[in-house]
């Protein structure tokens, strides 16, 4: 039995064997980022690098040009061209990723496969500058006049403007064939018609390209996964913006990796279209 004395003794003890192992995991640490800090440069060069042992399993994603669209999200003006409101933030990345040449490499290989192109485009209208709540980047996009349009039933001053289509997109996307959807207003495409379209088209397979990354991309990969289909991100044919708050393309990286049914490069895409065809 031991008194108060002994017991003092015997917590002072425990604390400095809890320190001491709080050191040593410091200790083990530090030693770990040592390490990693000493590891080739080229794997510090690209943060973008699919991890060299991945713990998730690989894809088995097979595509069926029969059941499969190409889904390209918000392939606008204000994303994508130097011109548009966002260029600051994002072109960075768009350039990096060869976003704006890589959507059309889709767009082409996906009208020479007869696949279902839908595009689900994002539009502000006056009347959406009412909303009396809204999130951190609804704030920005409104502030700026991103998307912005007269009227849903006008196209005043709508051509050129940022919420149009890339020029060299309009070819694949004014062809009579090509799915415009309503707009999307946040993010997803649950406000829109796309599930819809696509169920009516006989689509269950999803390629899925555009912009940007982790907002709208991210979004409509959500909301298609939830509502059944089976879904492939194009990595490379998307992009984001690099603020102080975080970089929004790794952000999404991770979350394709971690959610789609299949994550490929444009390259990728492509080999796979004609492998099915």
């Amino acid at each position: 039995m031991c008194n108060g004395h002994d017991h003092d003794h015997e917590e002072t003890g425990a604390n400095i064997s809890r320190r001491a192992a709080l050191t040593g995991v410091a200790a083990a640490t530090a030693a770990g980022a040592a390490t990693a800090l000493s590891a080739p440069a080229a794997a510090q060069d690209n943060p973008y690098a699919d991890p060299a042992e991945p713990a998730l399993p690989p894809s088995n994603m097979t595509l069926d040009l029969s059941r499969a669209a190409l889904v390209v999200t918000d392939p606008q003006i204000d994303f994508l061209h130097p011109d548009g409101v966002t260029w600051g933030v994002i072109g960075a990345s768009v350039e990096e990723h060869n976003t704006v040449e890589n959507i059309e490499t889709l767009f082409k290989a996906a009208k020479a496969a007869d696949l279902t192109v839908a595009v689900s485009p994002h539009y502000y209208y006056p009347t959406d500058k009412g909303w009396r709540f809204e999130g951190a980047l609804e704030k920005l996009m409104h502030k700026i006049g991103m998307f912005d349009r007269t009227g849903p039933t006008n196209l005043d001053g709508f051509e050129g403007s940022g919420a149009d289509f890339m020029p060299q997109y309009k070819p694949y996307i004014e062809d009579g064939k090509t799915i415009v959807t309503s707009p999307h207003k946040v993010y997803g495409n649950d406000t829109n018609d796309l599930s819809l379209q696509l169920r009516k088209n006989g689509v269950d397979q999803v390629i899925l390209a555009g912009m940007s990354a982790n907002l709208c991309t991210e979004s409509h990969m959500r909301e298609l996964l939830e509502d059944g289909f089976e879904v492939a991100v194009v990595r490379d044919a998307t992009a984001a913006a690099m603020l102080p708050e975080g970089d929004g393309y790794l952000a999404a990286l991770i979350n394709f990796r971690y959610m789609a049914n299949a994550v490929w490069s444009t390259e990728e895409t492509i080999a796979n279209i004609k492998n099915a065809g």
